[in-house]
């Protein structure tokens, strides 16, 4: 009898563990997922934010700050877009701020801003915002007619000196490799958004 019980003890022991594994690699896999979502959501947020504002110009009097190229693109990348606004620092006063976004060759995000003029502190490295980047690709609405609207979605490539008024952007990543059940289960995560370059709509 108490070999029996010893063996049943035993089933019900190792069926619980196996639950237990099954449950914690259940929530890696959910907590991995949550986080990548997370971090998506988070650069694409700054990206916007800094697209929305291109070609700002604050129009003031004591202003010098002439913005002449408030968004380049490249035609041959797809991944990579710079964009210029005016910014007023209670400090140093007017400033132009450009803002390059582009996946480099490690497959990170990176936001490099460049001040001018130069601040005494000079201008700070770029910064990763996004790690194990599979895809960044920016399509571009052009206004064709002048009537504020847009007219046709463009690759970089075709851009060409039409009106750029809008901006789709989609970005894919995947969790980090360290979890091989993490990596196995976690399909990378892709979010898709369209913003209008309010600035440029009104020119």
């Amino acid at each position: 009898e108490l070999l029996v019980a010893l063996m049943i003890s035993g089933i019900v022991v190792g069926g619980i563990y196996r639950v237990f594994v099954a449950q914690t690699k259940a929530y890696n896999v959910q907590d991995q997922a949550v986080e990548v979502q997370q971090n998506i959501r988070s650069a694409m947020e700054l990206l916007l934010r800094d697209l929305r504002m291109a070609g700002y110009d604050d129009d003031s009097l004591n202003s010098m700050i002439t913005v002449n190229n408030p968004i380049v693109h490249d035609p041959a990348d797809t991944s990579h877009v710079t964009v210029s606004y005016e910014y007023f620092d209670p400090t140093l006063g007017f400033q132009q701020h450009t803002v390059d976004y582009q996946r480099d060759a490690n497959e990170r995000l990176v936001r490099q801003l460049t001040i001018t003029p130069t601040p005494p502190s000079g201008n700070v490295p770029g910064e990763t915002i996004l790690d194990n980047v599979e895809e960044l690709n920016f399509i571009y609405g052009v206004d064709t007619n002048d009537d504020a609207a847009v007219d046709e979605w463009r690759d970089a490539g075709d851009v060409g000196v039409s009106k750029i008024i809008a901006v789709r952007v989609t970005l894919q990543a995947r969790p980090t490799p360290v979890n091989p059940d993490v990596t196995k289960m976690v399909m990378p995560r892709t979010l898709t958004t369209s913003v209008a370059l309010r600035n440029l709509c009104l020119r």
